[in-house]
């Protein structure tokens, strides 16, 4: 039973999903077009030509029709007994032709065979030497007059193309055989072409006129078409070129508004230059917005800390509870240096991530670096480095960037490391990605907890207790894996972490070489 308001389920949410993107794709849209694109003049040249067909079965047919009139009203006259009266055929042919139409009348004598014993007799209108030879011609390679020769019969009509004289085409579209006591006679019936240019009587359908010029058609705007495609995909290319070399910061004067792009799309290259135009201000007044709050923070601070001096001088040592006091406002404002300190430098991070350009940054010089900047801080703790660095292991980053996810993830794994504990440090590459890894034998990290450390704030490193007699310290704000992250992502990179066996954290860094 189902019940009302329940969500959709999961797989018809996917599908649904996938149709949306799907619908939404430009390449599934371009590769639907050009299947039209090609299909569309196939089906559309299979429905033509049947119909051509059709129309020029129709033609054939009433031709023949109006031929065999034709032998029907000449037969008596064929047939006399005392034979027939040549002199009035070509009069009598006159009568049934017309424009365009030409009627002939060919005999074979009886008891002659062969199918060179056909003979010309009258012609309407009168025909020269030459057309009959080329009518005789084409009948003869279509082995036509052969089988007339044998049985003077003939039950379809034939299409038969051939030029006279002229230089003129003429169609033939249908004869019929005449039997007479005097032999075979033979009535043809030719057109003229012009006569029936709407069909293809007599030669292929994609040899007629308005094929060719719809084939012409068609290919002059698939040309426009694929002219038009081809300038919007320039456009594109131009467009991606010069944001990467924005991102990387290679050409300082590239603008979208200077590429070779189609008119219609310069507006749109302003808006893009507009848009650069406010990052990069952006980062400026993020950077600006920083040492202001930074110096106007730090200064009342460090007024409260010199003032606290003579207080602290001035209290009894017997009084426990104010020592106390003065303890947890020195832990305070320790507390807030490091959040000011921590968010200066996030600003600086978030506006080089923004503006800085993408440099080829020597990783594993930049994690010998940071390994000699904690020197001390690994012999205080009396830490092993146990350290795999391939060499000349090239990324592209703005400076900097890398030098702080490098620190803060040692810097991670020191705070947690105990006295005498070996931190692992390797560097891999392959074709496409490099790999840092960093692995502590801390006490690792809940497995419910493993997705949460890199969220900003989130912390489990004990807070010390304060002492009475001693300055307590804060050194961390929960801030650094967070910026981890950010960086890595903000260079197309992954950063993931995983507990080790029997104990530690090993933190993890994917980075594309290019």
């Amino acid at each position: 039973m189902a019940i009302a308001g329940a969500a959709p389920p999961r797989p018809l949410t996917d599908a649904l999903r996938f149709a949306r993107q799907a619908f939404a794709s430009l390449t599934l849209k371009l590769a639907g077009l050009v299947g039209i694109f090609i299909a569309l003049p196939i089906v559309l040249y299979g429905q033509f030509e049947a119909a051509d067909r059709h129309a020029h079965d129709l033609v054939i047919r009433s031709m023949k029709d109006r031929t065999w009139l034709v032998t029907q009203l000449l037969a008596p006259m064929l047939d006399q007994p005392d034979g027939p009266r040549y002199a009035q055929l070509n009069r009598e042919l006159a009568k049934y032709a017309g424009p365009g139409t030409t009627l002939r009348l060919l005999l074979q004598p009886l008891g002659v065979a062969g199918a060179d014993s056909f003979y010309y007799v009258a012609s309407a209108p009168a025909a020269m030497p030459q057309q009959i030879g080329a009518e005789l011609k084409g009948l003869a390679e279509q082995e036509i007059l052969a089988r007339l020769s044998e049985s003077c019969s003939w039950d379809r009509p034939i299409d038969l193309r051939y030029a006279q004289a002229d230089g003129r085409e003429e169609l033939l579209t249908s004869l019929v055989p005449i039997k007479s006591r005097w032999g075979c006679f033979l009535l043809v019936s030719v057109h003229d072409t012009a006569e029936y240019l709407n069909t293809s009587i007599g030669r292929p359908y994609w040899r007629t006129p308005e094929i060719r010029f719809a084939a012409i058609s068609y290919l002059v705007f698939a040309l426009l078409a694929a002219l038009m495609a081809l300038s919007v995909s320039r456009s594109l290319h131009h467009f991606r070129r010069v944001t990467r070399e924005m991102r990387k910061n290679r050409h300082t004067g590239s603008s979208f508004a200077d590429q070779k792009v189609a008119p219609e799309l310069t507006s749109v290259a302003q808006d893009f230059d507009g848009l650069v135009h406010d990052l990069k201000a952006t980062a400026q007044g993020i950077r600006q917005r920083a040492e202001d709050h930074a110096h106007s923070i730090k200064a009342p601070l460090g007024t409260i800390t010199l003032s606290l001096e003579p207080i602290k001088r001035s209290i009894p040592g017997e009084e426990t509870k104010a020592r106390r006091a003065i303890a947890l406002i020195e832990m305070s404002l320790e507390r807030m240096r490091l959040l000011v300190n921590s968010a200066q430098r996030l600003d600086r991070t978030t506006a080089d991530l923004i503006d800085a350009p993408r440099l080829p940054i020597d990783l594993t010089a930049v994690v010998n670096e940071v390994l000699l900047r904690h020197r001390q801080q690994i012999q205080d703790k009396s830490v092993q480095i146990r350290a795999s660095l391939a060499e000349n292991v090239t990324v592209p980053a703005g400076k900097g960037v890398l030098d702080v996810v490098v620190e803060n993830i040692l810097d991670n794994a020191l705070s947690f490391s105990p006295i005498g504990a070996t931190i692992l440090v390797s560097l891999e590459r392959d074709e496409d990605t490099v790999l840092l890894r960093i692995g502590d034998e801390g006490p690792g990290i809940k497995q419910s907890d493993l997705e949460r450390i890199f969220d900003r704030y989130f912390s489990q490193r004990p807070r010390p207790a304060p002492e009475a007699d001693a300055m307590p310290r804060y050194d961390h704000a929960g801030l650094g894996l967070w910026i981890v992250q950010r960086n890595v992502s903000a260079l197309n990179g992954h950063v993931s972490a995983r507990n080790r066996s029997p104990r530690g954290l090993i933190i993890e860094v994917e980075l594309p070489t290019a």
